[in-house]
């Protein structure tokens, strides 16, 4: 026993030994800040991507997670799923409004008046945050005042909690008022913190800040010497949100329909299926997220319908042409939102259709002379058949006759010799009518 206290004793003294030459690895006190992008329109992909991102600074005991934000709008509900974990988040928030140039309208602004800290970069604007239909629906006075009032009503408790200037928030919501960066700091109060040029900007200027959380408690923000991790969107984040776009997802529908029309007029070339079917479901996809004006849907779908009843009704491109009409002004309808940035403009609408409505018309012109070419089957494609006679054929008399590869029966209502050129004119049963040829007309002889 005295041997093992020894021994303890002797351990204990190397430690400090160690510890006090400092061969011991001391813990990294290098705080950690968590840089994310968000470049689009705030949709179910683009709040997963948000709050992964602060659930891996919490996991992380990141001390900052910075969202630099740059968009046109997007859907409350997405807008309210963000601010919920924005407000739980053990990390401190910040918003940042840039680069210069962007703006944080209707969705970013509200994202922007929740976060712990509000900073925008010089020529930049926030606001803008007046509710719009987005199910394609009418909506009435009342509708709308509610509507508003609800929005309003969230946005200012956001903005009272924050310690922002309250009636500013409200104007932005009810008056659809838009802010720059110096109008929104020199607010009294201010609807942002800060005004910062750049991310490294922006740090050293929350370095040994003092940031108020959302239950009341306040945090020391420490920046200085920070680890930067930027954090992108998965490849799938990065697809979904891309076909999220109004213009992409128009472009798919556009593929879409002419894939299965393609399909449906030639049954059996598979790729224009397939490709078509995909670009469809991808479509729809879209359509789950973007604010879509069900009748101008509806005039797509119309359109759709009056290509492939084409192929059924001999119209001569008539239903053709109703349906590229049908899908021209389904598409100037099919978003139903007041920002440009969610608007399909004329200058893809007009080339899609034209060159769409190339495409079918000249399926169209190939139906067309398929229908009036000659038939070579059956008992219609042996009118006008060259032949020859093998016996003598007087009028009102049978004969034979070689046509088509085989020996036929003949009747003829004028008199043919044995080896004269013949032409045949009906088929009866098992027997031809027929009639006699010049020798030097094209085929007249088998």
């Amino acid at each position: 026993m005295p041997r093992l206290l020894a021994l303890v004793g002797v351990a204990a003294a190397l430690a400090s030994t160690v510890t006090a030459r400092g061969w011991a690895q001391p813990a990294s006190t290098t705080p950690v800040v968590l840089a994310a992008e968000v470049d689009a329109i705030i949709h179910p992909v683009s709040a997963e991507f948000m709050v992964g991102t602060i659930d891996r600074a919490d996991a992380a005991n990141a001390s900052l997670v910075v969202f630099t934000l740059c968009t046109p709008g997007g859907l409350v509900d997405s807008t309210r799923t963000i601010i919920t974990r924005m407000i739980s988040a053990k990390t401190p928030v910040v918003v940042w409004v840039g680069p210069g140039g962007a703006r944080a309208a209707s969705a970013g602004f509200l994202l922007t008046i929740a976060a712990d800290v509000a900073a925008m970069a010089p020529g930049t604007s926030v606001g803008a945050a007046h509710p719009v239909s987005g199910d394609g629906q009418p909506i009435d006075a009342t509708m709308a005042k509610k509507a508003a009032s609800d929005l309003a009503a969230y946005a200012r408790s956001l903005a009272a909690k924050r310690g922002r200037n309250v009636e500013l928030v409200d104007k932005a919501v009810t008056e659809s008022r838009a802010f720059t960066e110096e109008e929104a700091r020199r607010a009294d109060p201010p609807l942002v913190d800060l005004v910062a040029s750049d991310l490294d900007d922006l740090l050293a200027q929350l370095d040994g800040r003092e940031v108020k959380r959302f239950d009341g408690t306040t945090v020391t923000v420490r920046t200085a010497g920070a680890r930067i991790e930027t954090v992108a969107m998965t490849w799938r984040q990065r697809l979904l949100s891309a076909v999220a776009h109004p213009q992409v997802a128009y472009l798919l529908l556009s593929l879409g329909t002419l894939g299965l029309t393609i399909e449906l007029w030639n049954p059996g070339s598979v790729l224009p299926g397939v490709v078509g079917g995909l670009c469809l479901l991808l479509a729809f996809f879209a359509f789950q997220i973007l604010p879509i004006n069900f009748a101008g849907l509806a005039l797509i779908v119309f359109g759709l319908m009056l290509l492939v009843l084409e192929i059924k009704v001999a119209s001569f491109g008539l239903l053709a042409v109703g349906g590229l009409v049908s899908l021209i002004f389904g598409s100037m309808m099919l978003i139903d939102s007041p920002l440009p940035e969610l608007q399909i403009g004329l200058r893809l609408i007009v080339p899609l259709m034209v060159g769409f409505a190339a495409i079918v018309l000249f399926l169209v012109r190939l139906a067309v002379q398929a229908q009036l070419r000659r038939s070579v089957t059956g008992s219609v494609g042996m009118i006008d058949e060259a032949g020859k006679a093998l016996t003598p054929i007087p009028a009102g008399g049978t004969g034979r006759v070689a046509t088509h590869g085989e020996i036929w029966n003949a009747t003829s209502d004028e008199d043919i010799g044995q080896g004269d050129p013949v032409k045949v004119v009906s088929v009866d049963g098992l027997a031809v009518r027929v009639q006699r040829a010049s020798s030097d007309a094209p085929g007249g002889s088998p």
